[in-house]
C-alpha cells in the first residue's frame, strides 16, 4: 500500500490563543486534501482549543512531548493520556532539542513512545546526527543506534512515525543535500522491521523554497516543519508540494 504523506508542523514554544485562526487560514488555502495528512504539534496549552479549531477542517493535532509515566508526582510534566484526553492524535518524542536540552536518552525516548501508544497516540520518534558526527562519518552509526534504542521492539509499522532531523540543519537555515537526505532515509528504512510500511519524515529547515525537491525524494514520506509551520501560507505551500 502507498504511504500517505504526512506534513507535520512543530510550533515549539510559540503560540497563544489568538494564533488559532491559523487553522481557518490553512483550510482556506486548499492545502487540506485526501492525498496527504496534515498535523500541527502545539504547546500543551493550545491542544484542546486547537482540536476544536482544526478538526472540522480535517487537520490533526499533536503534542510536542509526554512523560514516560501515564500519571504520578511529576510536577510540570504532561502525560500522553492527558494529551489524548485533550483530543491529540500524535505526539513528538525524542526531538533533538529534548535530547540536547533535557538529556533524553534512547531509553527515555523508547519509554515515552510506549506510553504514547498505550494512550492511543501515534509517536513521532525523532533521530538525527550532529554536525560533528556527520563530519566524522558517524551519521549511520549514530542514527542506527538511536533507531535500535528508541523504537519499542513490539511496535508494528502502523504504531509510529520516524522523523529524521539532522541536528545541524535545524533552525540554522542549512539543509542537507538531496543526496544526503535520500541516503539517510534509505538507510533508516533498511534498519526498521517492515520498513516499507513505516512513514519517514524529513525535518531540517524545510521551507516552501526547498519542500518540493525534498518531498519528491524516494523514501521521504513527508516533513516535520519548524519555523515555517507558524505561518499558514508557508505551511500550506509546503503541504501542497507533497
Amino acid at each position: 500500500m502507498p504511504r500517505t504523506p504526512l506534513i507535520a508542523g512543530n510550533w515549539k514554544m510559540h503560540g497563544l490563543k489568538d494564533a488559532l485562526g491559523f487553522f481557518d487560514e490553512l483550510a482556506a488555502s486548499g492545502a487540506v486534501s485526501e492525498r496527504r495528512e496534515l498535523l500541527v504539534c502545539l504547546p500543551a496549552t493550545l491542544v484542546a482549543a486547537a482540536v476544536h479549531a482544526a478538526r472540522r477542517h480535517g487537520i490533526r493535532i499533536g503534542g510536542q512531548d509526554c512523560h514516560t509515566e501515564s500519571s504520578g508526582a511529576h510536577t510540570g510534566d504532561i502525560s500522553a493520556a492527558m494529551l489524548r484526553d485533550a483530543g491529540a492524535d500524535f505526539v513528538i518524542v525524542g526531538h533533538s532539542e529534548r535530547r540536547a536540552d533535557h538529556g533524553e536518552t534512547d531509553d527515555i525516548v523508547r519509554a515515552k513512545a510506549e506510553t504514547a501508544r498505550a494512550s492511543d497516540l501515534t509517536p513521532i520518534i525523532c533521530v538525527g546526527e550532529t554536525l560533528e558526527d556527520r563530519e566524522a562519518g558517524r551519521e549511520e552509526d549514530v542514527v542506527g543506534r538511536q533507531l535500535a534504542g528508541s523504537i519499542p521492539p513490539v511496535f508494528g509499522p502502523a504504531d509510529y512515525v520516524i522523523a529524521y532531523e539532522p541536528v545541524w540543519a535545524i533552525g540554522t537555515g542549512r539543509t542537507a543535500s538531496a543526496g544526503d537526505i535520500a541516503a539517510m532515509h534509505a538507510f533508516i528504512r533498511s534498519q526498521v522491521p517492515d520498513g516499507e510500511e513505516v512513514r519517514i519524515l524529513y525535518g531540517g529547515s524545510v521551507k516552501p523554497e526547498n519542500a518540493r525537491e525534498i518531498l519528491a525524494l524516494e523514501n521521504v514520506d513527508g516533513a516535520l516543519v519548524g519555523g515555517a509551520s507558524l505561518n499558514a501560507e508557508s505551511f500550506a505551500a509546503i503541504a501542497k508540494s507533497s
